[in-house]
């Protein structure tokens, strides 16, 4: 051994030019150090492969991550816009909406002025032909309108077109209030039962008879009680529109009526409606 430790403190002594003589257990505490620091330069070089490899990771990740936030900032841009646009149109809707609710209310009003005139018209028609609705006179409401019927023997003698004094007295009742009521129009409809017609002279058929009662009940409301004849047409809708569809001699007594049927004059819920 003395040997072996002599040969290695030559060949030091030759290596360095120099000779220094290490004792054995300097040797060995150097040769110690020397694989200590190659352990820990080892370490040390796996620590840094370790930590490239991580960097590499990381920096992919990064890359990664800026992409989607790329993709997510474009979408929540693209959605930012369209939530603008669709706020910027709620509240056009809500202004168009609140237009239409104004204008919805003006119509509600207006037809409910329209519905509570129509009932006291009603009234008032009521009690002025009270004394007539014994002999075949009825007023009642139907679609916004006063409808007067009066059967044909309130009216005229049997198979006429001239008003007898009854009838006279019962239109006379009826323009008295008519005649106050200058926003009402007029509508005269002659109606027939399905019967044929004889033995009437120039009087064809149904159609003929009750347009010439429906234009002879014009005729007196127009020239004898001065209604404006502009509010008033006449109109013969013969035996197409009964009112009892039964064959009886009662039904057909029914259909054979003039309806007068009064309608207020709509100019400012038409021109609300036009605007």
């Amino acid at each position: 051994m003395k040997i072996k430790y002599g040969l290695l403190a030559a060949i030091i002594c030759l290596m360095m030019h120099s000779c220094v003589v290490l004792s054995p257990k300097k040797y060995k505490t150097l040769v110690a150090q020397r694989d200590s620091l190659q352990s820990r330069t080892n370490n040390l070089e796996a620590e840094l492969a370790r930590l490239q490899s991580d960097t590499a990771r990381l920096h992919r990740e990064m890359t990664e991550l800026q992409r989607n936030y790329n993709t997510l900032n474009g979408s929540y841009n693209a959605l930012n816009s369209e939530n603008k646009a669709n706020s910027s149109r709620l509240t056009k809707l809500s202004g168009d909406l609140q237009q239409r609710e104004a204008r919805l209310q003006e119509v509600e009003d207006i037809l409910r002025k329209r519905d509570a005139a129509t009932n006291a018209l009603k009234d008032k028609l009521q009690k002025a032909l009270l004394g007539f609705q014994q002999s075949g006179l009825s007023v009642d409401i139907r679609n916004g309108k006063v409808y007067v019927s009066l059967t044909d023997k309130l009216l005229f003698p049997s198979g006429s077109i001239v008003i007898d004094e009854h009838g006279k007295e019962a239109l006379k009742q009826l323009a008295a209030v008519l005649n106050k009521e200058s926003d009402i129009n007029l509508s005269v409809e002659g109606h027939t039962d399905n019967q044929r017609v004889v033995n009437l002279g120039q009087i064809k058929d149904n159609w003929d008879l009750s347009v010439l009662r429906a234009t002879s009940v014009t005729r007196y409301l127009t020239e004898v009680e001065k209604i404006d004849p502009q509010r008033i047409t006449a109109t013969g809708k013969g035996q197409y529109q009964p009112i009892d569809p039964a064959s009886t001699p009662e039904a057909r007594a029914r259909n054979r009526r003039i309806e007068i049927v009064l309608t207020p004059k709509l100019d400012e819920l038409y021109n609300l409606i036009t605007k």
